[in-house]
């Protein structure tokens, strides 16, 4: 028993009811039993708590034993759940009684009816694990979830003082699953002492499963974004919005004014399953619309069942609207139904939906948690990323998911045969701690269609009762897969599925495709795809990016999709309207895709300084400075227009995900960087390497220039890409290069080397040119149909497509459909 004596803070002014004050979703009989705990909370208002009143205390709580609320608490979590955490400060203020078992068993970490999770997993690991998860002291936050009945508590407390500007801790572990983080600027944290602690505001992360965004809602955060936020919207790099500047006493209007539009932040966030990531071109062919029906399916199986999040922003009401992506999959997903919707009505849906979250087929999947039947009292040990996407395109990274989903299709093209399924992969690390590491995934094998549900449950499950909770930081579901190697996880997930899984059927090449410049959808209609510079939205000088999506989508009424490199595609454009909305971007600054140089077409960055609370170094702030600075290096080296993927992050976590990258930067300190390098040019199936540490900002010419050179005069031809090319000979050979090299080799006697042609893109006007390896195709759609010709010819194609730096199929693609159209 550990009972505090520091001062206590200011009291909320109670609701009629008291106990309510503490537990708003307590029962009427455990209301009664609490009223010994308010007369004890009153007494505690002194300076010191006296032992008499402890004693008392815990007589009382001893017939609370079986406090089983409706949040699912239970009579042990009332030692956590004390009244301090409920006033809006420091969980240290106030009396605290902690009763901490040496081990988390089911009885201290299950809710009530709760039969099986990470303390009693639902099925047997094939070996045995070196973390205990009955080990929770080094993991405080699983400790927050099990007593914050189910997404509720300190938050809601904590929320309705609106005399206090920040939260605690553990209300921050909390809100994160509602979608919001609590920030302070950092620009200030040395210069304004005060202006820092007065700056604590909140960054608020829809879900937009597909990254679409209807205009309905796309007008509502921009309006809130203006009135209680910063102004600005920001595109994330898994394709979801967001809204910074957010102050604590506009949080409730700005989640429920997202909310009643029918968007929602509920899982932008948090150790659930996060927003589901597709390509962004909203293509009628069947293939792109089962990939997109599939990921708002999954995104509303895996949504969180407690009605936390009504009760806490919504005063407990259904919003007005529903949801969008459920919508989609009743309506279609690009408003028309080019495929069978998933029901023909809402009701149906829901029901479907429904049905299938709580289908036990006795093989552990399912909880016994009534409340979070596949999550459990605890969710998940950390994060869940997943993507979907159909063969070939590889438009967001899809392997670097926890899940990734490839959608497999009949002969005929139309009709869905089942998907490929591959685990594992996941990019945070930490500086200097080797046991965490950038991983790709692995392919687990294929499933037919109708085990997609109960597949995806299984591997949910999987995580849930076997990845790391004694460790936070090797909690990611690749760590599971690391440790068990994919036949042992394979095996694992195969007891919660209840079947095996089929082998995987073989897939074509990766293409790294960003899905800029103007594309037919194959409806009629037309998307465009715009580049947006780290994704920041604003207004800034002749620059009105925001203004004119607002104009464009209040006008046309057009839905708005992001894509994995932070830009922005606006889609079913009417034929008609192509041209004014075209003279539209350009009146108001933004640029052509023919406009924008390569390596910043191809580059991200994360938000970083000032609001990030994790940034070590600058990111998105000096990305455009860096992208400029490698250009005019490699233009000064002779090799005007290479291009490669280039990314920046503050810190190790990898939001940008760095490590898939051609090169990459990754913050290490102030102005100081990690250098990464090697990745593939098309982000197919591996990492890049760490090259150096505490790269200073200031000397990232001198740093790149010896590497750049060895690239240009010992590639094996003009096509080998960077990321190929350092991967191909290594970090020794690289090492002794440099050992060698003399300081400006590279500017002397330079060879200008000439690019290959430049592709084409389809515009308003027909053609244009621009950047070769840009990555925008000619035609939509998967590239599924076959042409014979003879061994001569395919010579002559492979020989000019390797000139152009091509691949034969873009290069085919490209003759055939200039041969056609003239």
């Amino acid at each position: 028993l550990v009972v505090s004596h520091e001062r206590h803070p200011p009291l909320l002014s109670p609701p009629p009811d008291p106990a309510c004050w503490i537990f708003p979703s307590t029962t009427p009989n455990t209301r009664v039993k609490l009223n010994a705990m308010l007369a004890f909370r009153d007494l505690t208002r002194s300076r010191a708590v006296v032992a008499v009143s402890a004693l008392l205390f815990l007589t009382c709580l001893s017939s609370v034993a079986a406090f089983t609320p409706a949040s699912g608490f239970h009579g042990a979590s009332l030692f956590a759940m004390q009244n301090t955490r409920c006033m809006g400060r420091a969980p240290a203020l106030g009396p605290r009684m902690v009763a901490t078992p040496e081990r988390a068993t089911p009885a201290s970490m299950f809710a009530p009816g709760q039969k099986v999770g990470p303390q009693q997993p639902g099925q047997e690991s094939p070996v045995k694990y070196e973390y205990d998860n009955q080990l929770l002291d080094k993991n405080k936050v699983e400790g927050t979830k099990a007593d914050s009945g189910h997404l509720r508590f300190p938050l809601q407390q904590e929320m309705a003082d609106l005399d206090e500007i920040s939260i605690s801790h553990d209300s921050m572990i909390i809100l994160k699953h509602h979608g919001s983080y609590m920030q302070q600027n950092r620009d200030l944290q040395r210069s304004d002492k005060a202006g820092y602690a007065a700056s604590y505001q909140f960054m608020l992360r829809l879900k937009n499963p597909c990254g679409k965004i209807d205009a309905k809602t796309y007008q509502a955060i921009d309006d809130l974004s203006n009135k209680y936020g910063q102004g600005d919207l920001r595109a994330t790099t898994r394709m979801a919005w967001q809204i910074h500047g957010v102050k604590k006493e506009n949080l409730k209007k700005v989640i429920a004014g997202i909310a009643e539009v029918g968007g929602s932040t509920l899982g932008g966030c948090g150790d659930i399953n996060r927003n589901i990531m597709t390509p962004p071109a909203p293509l009628a062919d069947p293939a792109y619309q089962h990939v997109f029906q599939t990921a708002n399916f999954i995104a509303e199986l895996f949504k969180p069942s407690s009605p936390a999040f009504e009760e806490l922003w919504m005063d407990a009401k259904k919003p007005k609207d529903v949801e969008y992506w459920r919508k989609d999959m009743v309506e279609g997903s690009t408003g028309k139904n080019h495929i069978p919707p998933v029901a023909l009505t809402l009701e149906e849906l829901d029901k479907k939906i429904s049905e299938a979250q709580a289908f036990d087929q006795g093989t552990g999947i399912i909880t016994g948690d009534p409340e979070e039947p596949l999550y459990g009292r605890c969710y998940l040990p950390r994060k869940f990323k997943i993507a979907v996407t159909v063969p070939g395109d590889n438009s967001m990274d899809i392997f670097i998911h926890d899940v990734s989903l490839i959608v497999i299709m009949d002969e005929d093209g139309k009709t869905l045969k089942g998907y490929n399924v591959m685990v594992g992969g996941g990019m945070g690390r930490t500086h200097n701690k080797e046991s965490t590491f950038a991983r790709v995934n692995e392919m687990l094998g294929y499933i037919p269609k109708e085990d997609l549900t109960e597949a995806m449950k299984a591997i949910l499950a999987t995580q849930r009762d076997h990845g790391n909770r004694q460790v936070r930081a090797n909690a990611r579901l690749k760590y599971l897969v690391h440790t068990l190697g994919i036949d042992n996880f394979r095996t694992l997930a195969e007891k919660y599925f209840g079947k095996s899984f089929q082998p995987a059927v073989p897939l074509p090449e990766w293409h790294a495709v960003d899905w800029l410049g103007w594309h037919p959808q194959g409806d009629g209609d037309w998307f465009v795809g715009i580049n947006v510079q780290q994704g920041r939205v604003k207004d800034e000088g002749d620059f009105k990016l925001k203004t004119a999506l607002r104009k464009i989508v209040d006008t046309y009424g057009t839905d708005i999709r992001l894509t994995a490199n932070q830009n922005i595609v606006i889609c079913g454009v009417k034929p008609k309207d192509k041209e004014a909305i075209q003279a539209l971007l350009t009146g108001h600054g933004i640029k052509d895709i023919s406009e924008i140089d390569a390596l910043t077409r191809k580059s991200i960055a994360c938000p970083a300084f000032p609001l990030c609370g994790l940034a070590q170094a600058e990111a998105e702030r000096v990305m455009p400075d860096f992208n400029a600075r490698v250009g005019a290096l490699l233009d000064k080296m002779g090799m005007p227009g290479e291009s490669f993927i280039m990314r920046m992050t503050g810190c190790p976590n990898g939001c940008a995900r760095p490590y898939m990258a051609e090169l990459a930067f990754v913050g290490q300190g102030p102005d100081l960087y990690q250098v990464w390098m090697g990745g593939s040019p098309n982000l197919d199936g591996r990492t890049g390497w760490r090259w150096k540490d505490k790269v200073k900002a200031a000397e990232m010419e001198t740093t790149l220039e010896p590497i750049f050179y060895m690239w240009k005069t010992q590639r094996s031809s003009q096509a080998e890409r960077f990321g190929d090319f350092t991967t191909r000979v290594g970090i020794d050979a690289i090492n002794a290069y440099i050992e060698k090299y003399e300081t400006g080799t590279a500017f002397k006697n330079v060879v200008r080397e000439e690019l290959a042609p430049l592709t084409r893109t389809v515009t308003k006007s027909g053609t244009m040119t621009k950047p070769r390896g840009s990555g925008a195709r000619l035609t939509s759609g998967p590239r599924k149909q076959q042409i014979r010709v003879t061994d001569e010819l395919h010579s002559m194609l492979k020989a000019q497509a390797e000139a152009e730096g091509l691949h034969i199929s873009d290069l085919v693609e490209q003759l055939l459909v200039h041969s056609v159209k003239k």
